[in-house]
């Protein structure tokens, strides 16, 4: 599998993982190599610190208020991440685009990937469709990756819970 790191699959890892924090250092890493990363050195206890790191910036970017202050912490993000984009064929897939110096260990990797898959994702689909589910008592973050741009909630239980709360409060006893 070619994964293109810098488009929706790196914004839904960064949910994935944000909705369910990795324990340990072999947990990111099995779940990095699941999600398509090609992952070229050992991962250590100051990777996942970082990965934790770079998860909870990025919560602060879903949950801003507006779209300017999601741009600004997405900057800070971007130019924490700063690096020059190169060619390369590291895993002999064929040759790619990284927005990132070449063997990083994961930890600053995961914070380039999430902040430039981001970028892309909020200014090539919209800045609204990164956010949290609609439910209430649920606070799963998801990327809208729909066609109208209009997703609501994190799955189709929690639409589907919405839709009979919804219906019951309309229904008298």
């Amino acid at each position: 599998m070619h994964l293109n790191p810098y488009g929706a699959d790196v914004v839904n890892l960064a949910a994935d993982l944000a909705n369910r924090r990795p324990a340990t250092a072999a947990e990111l890493a099995d779940r990095c190599r699941a999600a398509g990363l090609t992952l070229e050195r050992p991962v250590s206890p100051q990777d996942l610190d970082r990965a934790l790191e770079a998860l909870m910036a990025w919560e602060e970017v879903v949950d801003a208020a507006d779209d300017e202050a999601r741009a600004e912490l997405l900057n800070r993000m971007l130019a924490a991440a700063t690096a020059h984009p190169r060619l390369t064929d590291h895993a002999g897939t064929g040759w790619h685009l990284h927005y990132r110096d070449d063997a990083q260990p994961l930890g600053p990797l995961l914070f380039a990937l999430i902040s430039v898959g981001t970028a892309l994702h909020l200014t090539g689909r919209g800045m609204h469709r990164l956010r949290r589910c609609t439910v209430a008592e649920c606070t799963t973050i998801f990327a809208d990756t729909s066609r109208t741009g209009r997703q609501r909630y994190c799955s189709q239980r929690c639409a589907n819970r919405d839709a009979v709360r919804r219906h019951r409060a309309r229904t008298p006893s």
